[in-house]
């Protein structure tokens, strides 16, 4: 609402103030510098993950990593027995989340590059990678693929930030890169 209503009742004929021009302006160019600041932050700012995703059944992706695991097992740990694997550079990396717990435990090669496959067999869960930040929903049904390359040497936490049950607070998984 105006100070004061304007002389003429068709207000848009009226010629455009000084001040109110350059601040057209300032918007104008302050718009066009975030819109391509997007697109330039996402490429070089290595804050955004291009990912993908795909349907698939709870069944199908854990015989997929069933089938990882068997072919790189390396090792076993806690208590539970969850086994330690160890993929080649470059390879495709089955990774997965159930009540509660992330499954396998991963050894990885630093500066060397990962296609992760990443689903959940129950629940939706969300996908936390420490120090690095990765952070993605995963949802039963749909497996989600994202190039990793860890670049420093390592215990990463990987760790459900998306509530998902009573044993929540303990959703924690390990990577490890020599």
């Amino acid at each position: 609402m105006a100070i004061t209503p304007p002389e003429q009742k068709i207000w848009w004929n009226q010629p455009l103030d000084k001040v109110e021009g350059t601040w057209v302006i300032v918007a104008l160019v302050w718009c066009l510098i975030l819109f391509l600041w997007m697109p330039w932050w996402h490429l070089y700012g290595k804050q955004n993950l291009s990912n993908e995703s795909y349907r698939t059944s709870p069944d199908r992706f854990e015989k997929k990593v069933q089938e990882m695991v068997a072919k790189y097992k390396v090792g076993e740990e806690g208590k539970t027995g969850i086994p330690v694997v160890r993929p080649p550079a470059g390879s495709d990396v089955y990774f997965l989340g159930r009540l509660w717990e992330w499954y396998p435990i991963l050894e990885l090669e630093k500066d060397k590059t990962y296609k992760f496959h990443i689903s959940s067999l129950d629940y939706q869960h969300g996908l936390s990678i420490q120090p690095v930040n990765i952070n993605l929903q995963i949802l039963p049904g749909y497996e989600t693929v994202v190039k990793f390359t860890p670049d420093q040497a390592g215990n990463y936490g990987v760790v459900c930030n998306e509530f998902c049950g009573a044993g929540h607070h303990q959703m924690l998984g390990k990577i490890t890169v020599k």
